[in-house]
């Protein structure tokens, strides 16, 4: 799917926003994300999104071992004046080098690979799909993959090749769960999102 530009927003908004997120006591169980215009609360998710994340994080450990990368869970990779918070992430082991200059979370610039798992809704779809795709596009990471057990029975789709102009991903692969989807670079390359990770297809 491409999500298309976003709107132009003024930098005295952005700039509002992230004094108000700043600010925000975050209840329990959220993460605070600074979208397009709004600061956004997004849950945590189920059983399955929290197994299906481990697996995969369990899965690039094991991949990245001594490489000098590493993944990381629902940390803030901040780009600008916006704040997304992915399931994973993948980033430099010594982190230092691209942490934010106050320790809100890493930079985008840093981080290679990113890894959203979609919950039920069609809200939550919507952020995965368009809202995160132009904002991980926007900030130039390489590699963004979606896994989404509500696309016809399952799939992973693997993006890549960001145009930061137009926000969007010149690549995009989907694959059927039962297959294997392929990173197709960076640090995790030849990186397998298969049944292994998401089980055969659903429904």
């Amino acid at each position: 799917m491409n999500p298309g530009k976003a709107p132009d927003e003024p930098t005295w908004v952005a700039q509002r926003l992230w004094e108000a997120r700043a600010a925000l006591e975050v209840p329990e169980g959220f993460h605070a994300e600074i979208g397009e215009g709004a600061i956004v609360l997004t849950p945590v998710g189920d059983l399955r999104h929290m197994q299906v994340n481990q697996r995969v994080f369990r899965a690039l450990c094991d991949r990245l071992q001594d490489s000098g990368w590493g993944p990381a869970y629902a940390g803030s990779v901040v780009h600008g004046l916006k704040v997304a918070v992915p399931d994973l992430f993948v980033a430099p082991d010594e982190i230092h080098g691209i942490e934010h200059p106050e320790g809100l979370g890493v930079l985008a610039s840093g981080v290679v690979l990113v890894v959203e798992t979609v919950s039920p809704g069609s809200e939550n779809r919507r952020r995965d799909l368009v809202l995160k795709h132009r904002a991980y596009a926007t900030a130039g990471i390489p590699v963004y993959v979606i896994i989404d057990d509500y696309d016809d029975g399952g799939a992973v789709t693997v993006l890549s090749g960001p145009d930061p102009e137009r926000g969007a991903y010149a690549s995009s692969v989907r694959t059927p769960y039962g297959e294997d989807a392929v990173v197709p670079e960076g640090p995790a390359k030849g990186f397998v999102f298969g049944p292994g990770i998401t089980g055969e297809r659903r429904g």
